[in-house]
């Protein structure tokens, strides 16, 4: 079937990406302000994230949430089990499933953003978690082996990523057999872009 919206050419992609990496480079610095939906402590109730749980993180670490849904709600991580959040941001829903998963369980946290990425390693040092660890990547090519997970979260991440078949094939890629894939995200309602230069600059927006 052919696609409805305008191909992605090369030269798309590269601005696409740096347009998406401009954007949360902010993000790092200030949540606030920089999208139409509540983000921070407010954002996490609304979203009927666990008050208990969220109770156990600085309030300092969940002014750093801008998720899109709350992919835990599709079950809490349990003891143990090996976690991954692709496209993690500041790290909020990364520390939030260290938590359950506690000290024998462990989470990877990938992120695009280097300041992002630098933001949720201080986000780690507030929590105190040892079981967390943050990398830089893309969703794309995902840099762990093959059924390293038992289960893989995202949080408003493949609306952004260009190539999305190869993002949730990497996502299966790494789950272990049985693993469990948790995805909250936003579609595109109403008709597509019309043009190229429409179609990047709504590419998340």
């Amino acid at each position: 079937m052919q696609s409805v919206f305008p191909a992605v050419s090369p030269e798309d992609r590269v601005r696409i990406r740096q347009a998406v990496l401009a954007k949360y480079e902010q993000v790092a610095v200030t949540a606030q302000g920089q999208f139409r939906y509540p983000v921070g402590s407010q954002g996490l109730a609304g979203l009927g994230y666990d008050a208990a749980l969220t109770a156990q993180l600085p309030v300092e670490v969940l002014a750093g949430f801008v998720g899109v849904g709350n992919p835990l709600a599709a079950g809490r991580p349990e003891p143990g089990e090996r976690i991954l959040d692709i496209g993690c941001g500041a790290g909020v829903d990364a520390l939030l499933a260290a938590l359950p998963a506690g000290p024998e369980g462990f989470v990877a946290g990938l992120e695009y953003s280097p300041a992002l990425a630098r933001r949720a390693e201080a986000n780690r040092s507030r929590a105190g978690l040892g079981n967390v660890a943050f990398c830089l990547g893309s969703a794309e090519a995902l840099p762990y082996g093959d059924a390293a997970f038992d289960l893989a979260l995202s949080n408003g991440v493949f609306n952004l990523v260009v190539d999305k078949q190869t993002a949730l094939a990497e996502a299966f890629r790494v789950l272990r057999p049985g693993g469990r894939l948790a995805v909250s995200d936003q579609i595109r309602l109403g008709p597509p872009p019309q043009d190229h230069a429409a179609m990047v600059a709504s590419w998340f927006t």
